[in-house]
């Protein structure tokens, strides 16, 4: 017989970073997890993956066992690496901090594209293109 599922926890913790700390200790404490073993996992499966933000998605059971799935990095974050910058536009609309071309657009919708709620890659290249320009990064046509 399947566990139940008690709680459901997302977070976004930067990879192979998690520590006790807040905001991750308190909100994996009130739901009863032992903190140090889900900051061990965490860091150990994403080690690897530099220096992003990973979403992270926790199904706390009732026995106060869990088991979490990783996210693709947020389309802001993946804009931003593309960029090579470190933050969006103060000014979306009267200022352009960079240009994604039709390529990098590609790469990203390729890449995000399990974790978005759209059929083709043509719809995820549009969410991508709306993200891009709220952010003051020019999408070349």
């Amino acid at each position: 017989m399947a566990k139940a599922v008690v709680r459901e926890l997302k977070l976004q913790i930067p990879a192979g970073k998690a520590t006790p700390a807040p905001p991750v200790g308190p909100a994996l404490g009130q739901a009863g997890i032992n903190i140090g073993e889900f900051v061990n996992q965490f860091n150990e499966r994403t080690r690897e993956l530099g220096d992003v933000i990973v979403p992270v998605v926790i199904r706390v059971y009732e026995d106060r066992s869990f088991d979490f799935e990783l996210k693709r990095p947020p389309v802001t974050q993946l804009i931003l690496k593309r960029i090579g910058k470190e933050k969006g536009a103060s000014r979306p609309g009267a200022q352009t901090i960079g240009k994604l071309t039709q390529a990098d657009l590609e790469a990203i919708a390729q890449e995000k594209m399990p974790d978005l709620m759209v059929n083709d890659i043509e719809a995820a290249k549009k969410v991508i293109t709306g993200s891009a320009r709220s952010m003051g990064v020019e999408v070349e046509a």
